[in-house]
């Protein structure tokens, strides 16, 4: 395989990397893997997420078909999230990487205390 098309905008690691590029994306999908999820829920779920931050999130993987949105008449108004089976399908990768993530908290515990010293010694 050429280097050209790991370059290339169509590759498939490209597109998933653009994916899950935004912060939140992965989060919320990670949240949706475990279940139906309400707006007010996800919010108190994840913290530091503002609820523009996960409507906009939430309206993209709806968008592209990995979440469905049904809202229910009734007051106060309530809607549901649920990943689709081709979230499902994406999913799978996004937990793989955050369970990685969290067996491995010392790794990322170097990183910063790597990037406070290369700051302290830096001009």
């Amino acid at each position: 395989m050429s280097d050209d098309l790991i370059l290339d905008e169509a590759y498939p690691a490209r597109r998933i990397l653009t994916l899950i590029a935004n912060k939140w994306t992965p989060i919320v999908l990670y949240c949706l893997g475990q279940g139906t999820g309400h707006f007010g829920k996800m919010q108190r779920q994840i913290p530091g997420i503002s609820k523009k931050m996960l409507a906009q999130v939430l309206r993209g993987l709806e968008r592209d078909g990995l979440v469905t949105r049904k809202v229910f008449r009734s007051v106060p108004p309530k809607t549901e999230y649920t990943i689709t089976d081709l979230g499902r399908r994406i999913h799978e990768p996004v937990m793989l990487l955050c369970d990685w993530a969290l067996e491995n908290a010392d790794a990322f515990d170097a990183m910063e205390q790597h990037r406070a010293k290369t700051t302290q010694d830096t001009p």
